[in-house]
């Protein structure tokens, strides 16, 4: 099972690299589910577009068959890019790679769960398959509206197939860290910096002084990270600030660490610097992390072999980004990342894919779709 239609990809690829989906365009990430949708329907399957979050962020859902479906193809149509990028940049073809907005990151990957569908329907495969496919719109800010979606659909599945881009030289993702984001304000009090500086309570120093503990968070170990990454305070050169604040990302690899996250933030406002600073602490550990699992590890393993006889020496990695796949797993769904186009330089305006990778990557599916419809018939 050989995908070759590379020009009817590519032709598909300037069509939704070229339009507009950043998060919260609802317009424009409807117009991508509806590309989708149209495409979905003349394979047969039954679609519904849904808009959870009072009607402002399209998913797209798909079937073929009846539940437990042997797989689900999950993806997002939103990307980070304002509205008017496409036209500032639309996809491009340059030597060997493509680049545009979300092209990598993860309008790409789409687009290999499509063609690996309409292969095995060309194939007479696709109808003995039992499949669920879920393209949500909101990945990019959190998933907030569509995760209940994503969990009840995966709750009707068996594997998991997550589209984000596959990493240079065949990588895909095994793990992932989950994390979260916590925000810290402290409330001081204004002084004249000149006059009256004993008057005052310094906001920013209060909060600076915080900061070394958080970075003590990090342990190499447990494969945790915390970093401040946001930090305001102060307006005027001669006044003690008032008020100031940081956000922090947290990332974790152990899931026994989010009690001690959390815990840690709960307990800071304890450590203040000043008795008349006030510190008020927001956030929680959000997104669990994508553990492997024996049912994980022998989804990768079978989709190694099929890569292997592809010629493709696949390998799996951990990363520390976030994905959907971190609900999926967390829930108990055997579930592997990374298996959309080969690519790199997400969020950047040099983010790109490499070309050689469609055919392996759409080829791959369809023979790890046909596999797992093999395997559970």
């Amino acid at each position: 099972m050989k995908f070759t239609d590379i020009e009817g990809f590519l032709e598909d690829f300037a069509s939704v690299v070229n339009m507009d989906s950043a998060s919260g365009n609802t317009e424009g990430i409807l117009t991508v589910a509806r590309f989708f949708e149209k495409r979905f329907l003349r394979l047969g399957m039954d679609c519904d577009v849904r808009m959870p979050g009072n009607g402002k962020v399209p998913c797209l859902k798909a079937t073929m068959g009846k539940p437990p479906y042997d797989v689900m193809c999950l993806g997002h149509m939103d990307t980070v890019f304002p509205e008017g990028e496409a036209a500032k940049r639309p996809f491009e073809i340059r030597g060997d790679q493509a680049f545009g907005p979300g092209v990598c990151d993860m309008k790409g990957g789409l687009l290999v769960a499509l063609h690996a569908l309409e292969t095995l329907k060309d194939t007479g495969n696709l109808d003995t398959l039992s499949v669920c496919v879920l393209f949500n719109g909101d990945e990019e800010t959190g998933s907030d509206q569509s995760r209940p979606l994503i969990l009840e659909t995966a709750g009707q599945c068996r594997h998991v197939l997550v589209f984000e881009p596959c990493r240079p030289e065949y990588r895909l993702v095994s793990q992932r860290k989950g994390g979260g984001w916590f925000r810290i304000e402290v409330t001081g009090r204004e002084a004249h910096a000149g006059a009256d500086p004993h008057k005052g309570v310094n906001a920013v120093v209060a909060l600076a002084h915080l900061v070394p503990l958080i970075q003590n968070l990090n342990n190499e170990n447990t494969g945790t990270s915390a970093h401040v990454t946001v930090f305001h305070g102060g307006d005027k050169v001669n006044i003690i600030p008032s008020r100031a604040t940081a956000s922090v990302d947290v990332r974790i690899l152990d899931p026994g660490e989010k009690q001690r996250v959390e815990s840690f933030f709960a307990g800071l406002h304890q450590k203040r610097l000043f008795k008349d600073a006030q510190v008020r602490i927001t956030g929680a550990i959000d997104r669990p992390p994508m553990a492997e699992t024996d049912q994980s590890r022998a989804l990768q393993e079978l989709i190694t072999t099929q890569a292997e006889q592809l010629g493709i020496d696949m390998k799996a990695i951990t990363t520390g980004g976030c994905s959907d796949g971190n609900f999926t797993a967390s829930a108990g769904i055997p579930t592997i990342d990374g298996l959309g186009l080969v690519g790199a330089n997400s969020h950047r305006p040099d983010e790109y894919v490499e070309l050689a990778s469609i055919p392996v990557m759409v080829s791959l599916i369809s023979r790890v779709c046909r596999e797992l419809t093999r395997k559970n018939g």
